[in-house]
């Protein structure tokens, strides 16, 4: 008789439902994800040899050149590199979660029960009375066709913008499963 790997399933959207300062928000999100901050002696570590139940860094660039390209192992800086840089969570499982703010019309469709199929997201790296809900999407269900857009051009460091897909299905493979 012939065993199948278990296939493990990708985690749901993660979401916290008060309202709250940023770093609040970020408190709550990373206590429910059971994660601490990164402590790694080299500014910079990729997933995959990143800790679980550690969070760190990437700026929007690299995080939508690493979706786009669908390059699992994302490179993580302990602290922020820039004001927008999106947050990262390392799940005890191995699993990655790409952390962000959402507008509130969303949370329905978040919510694994009565989520569609496929929904169009967008994710902003930092909150605003547009997106003032934070959330946590399981990277292996994200299809990013483009890259983050700044929402004041002029500006280097505002938030950006990051369109996607949040699949029903994980779409790529996880770091631990290698290339």
């Amino acid at each position: 008789m012939e065993v199948f790997p278990v296939q493990k399933a990708a985690p749901a959207a993660v979401f916290i439902e008060s309202a709250g300062s940023e770093v609040e928000l970020r408190r709550q999100l990373r206590a429910k994800n059971g994660v601490s901050e990164l402590s790694s002696s080299t500014s910079v570590i990729h997933f995959s040899v990143a800790p679980t139940g550690s969070f760190g860094f990437i700026t929007p660039k690299l995080l939508g050149l690493a979706l786009i390209t669908r390059s699992p192992d994302l490179p993580l800086e302990q602290m922020p590199p820039v004001s927008n840089a999106f947050e990262i969570h390392k799940l005890a499982d191995g699993s990655g979660m790409l952390v962000g703010f959402v507008e509130a019309n969303l949370k329905p469709q978040l919510t694994a029960s009565q989520r569609p199929k496929n929904i169009r997201l967008g994710l902003y790296s930092n909150p605003s009375d547009k997106a003032p809900h934070i959330v946590a999407v399981p990277l292996v269900k994200l299809v990013v066709d483009r890259m983050p857009i700044r929402l004041d051009p002029k500006e280097p460091g505002s938030a950006v913008l990051l369109d996607m897909d949040l699949q029903s299905t994980a779409n790529r493979t996880s770091s631990q499963t290698g290339p």
